[in-house]
């Protein structure tokens, strides 16, 4: 058993080392600038896709939710830029200068309480993660307190995203309505639109993503990550066992609301916007086919897999725009029946023990050779004579 749990460790280890590779290096030697944001927009989302491996795939919570807490972290840091960008000799047009444009066509005469803290980089850093989490701790406590579970925990998450984006359309005067907050220019001065802060923002992106993915590890590899296996198999017999299964939900379900809020708030500066699209239950959703596809047990096949469905979103469409609906419908479909545990799934059960046997006899034939010795004749020279 020791020697199965090395060698997935090592197996993980030598995965993380390719997808930083791929990351950090081959993507940037290969792409332009823009194709390279447009690979940094698509990591934001597997921010999500990690904690949804963490809270679907080791605590078997899934959540149809994850778009709330990416569009508050997202959110969070628009605020930050509106107000940068807002400036009293910047707005001087505007009826009353020195708030958002979208609050002076609305008729909003002076910034709300809640947008004041937002002048801070520092708080907006802090809401960036507490905001999404606090949210989820509510949600979490509500429900799990009261051992709502499986499927109906998924319905209630998928309700709540619904909610939230009718709210943020709703008070347009304080969000921007359905328009979200554009027209983000700049980050402490320097300007998010360039080429330079795109590739700078790209590193940042990844950096973050593979610091999650190390973090994501060692809750797995921890006790914790043995309870919360222990809670999607047999949740009964761990409560009986004295362990408080709430409290283990709420918090892997917090963790994952986190990391949600980094790629939200990634997500934003990366292009230059946030609106309510990226909020409600379409989302959601698409954000729990990226961890299906790249295999909801595996953190690195989640990367992979956002990335691989958002390259052919892309695709689809940009070539054929009224169809790409069913392509990703039929994607989740095909993988749900035939690859049940995604790409990783068939790595590890198609890939990875060719691999293995390939290795083993590299390493054989030279052993065999050395056993033989230098005076020893070979088989063909044995048969000549």
């Amino acid at each position: 058993m020791k020697s199965l749990a090395a060698g997935g460790r090592q197996t993980e280890i030598v995965g993380f080392v390719i997808l930083a590779a791929v990351l950090l290096v081959l993507l940037p030697a290969v792409t332009d600038v823009f194709r390279l944001n447009l690979y940094g927009k698509y990591l934001t989302y597997a921010f999500v896709a990690v904690g949804l491996v963490l809270c679907w795939g080791s605590a078997g919570i899934l959540s149809l939710g994850q778009g709330i807490f990416f569009g508050l972290g997202g959110y969070c840091m628009a605020m930050f830029l509106k107000l940068e960008s807002s400036t009293p000799e910047a707005t001087a047009i505007q009826s009353t200068p020195g708030i958002p444009d979208f609050m002076d066509w609305n008729q909003i005469t002076e910034l709300p309480w809640f947008w004041e803290p937002f002048h801070s980089f520092g708080f907006t850093l802090l809401a960036v993660v507490l905001v999404p989490v606090a949210l989820a701790f509510i949600i979490g406590f509500a429900m799990f307190t009261r051992r709502v579970g499986g499927v109906y925990f998924a319905i209630i998450t998928q309700a709540i995203a619904a909610i939230l984006t009718i709210l943020i359309i709703g008070q347009q005067g304080y969000t921007g309505g359905v328009n979200g907050i554009t027209d983000l220019r700049t980050l402490l001065g320097f300007d998010i639109r360039s080429d330079q802060a795109k590739f700078v923002l790209y590193f940042v992106n990844a950096i973050l993503l593979l610091g999650s993915i190390v973090l994501a590890m060692i809750v797995r590899r921890s006790k914790l990550g043995r309870i919360l296996v222990a809670m999607r198999d047999k949740e009964d017999r761990v409560r009986f066992s004295g362990y408080n299964v709430a409290g283990f939900k709420i918090f892997v379900f917090c963790f994952a609301a986190a990391l949600a809020g980094v790629g939200g708030a990634m997500f934003t500066l990366q292009v230059g916007f946030m609106s309510p699209t990226f909020v409600g239950i379409v989302p959601s959703i698409e954000m729990v086919i990226y961890c299906a596809v790249g295999g909801r047990l595996s953190l690195i096949g989640a990367v992979y897999g956002t990335l691989l469905v958002n390259w052919a979103k892309t695709s689809f469409s940009e070539s054929f725009p009224e169809l790409w609906l069913f392509a990703m419908g039929a994607l989740f479909i095909a993988v749900v029946l035939a690859f049940p545990n995604g790409l990783a799934g068939v790595y590890s059960a198609h890939v990875a023990p060719r691999l293995r046997r390939l290795f083993a006899r590299s390493a054989a034939a030279p052993k065999a050779s050395d056993m033989a010795g230098p005076g020893a004749a070979t088989p063909s020279a044995a048969a000549a004579e």
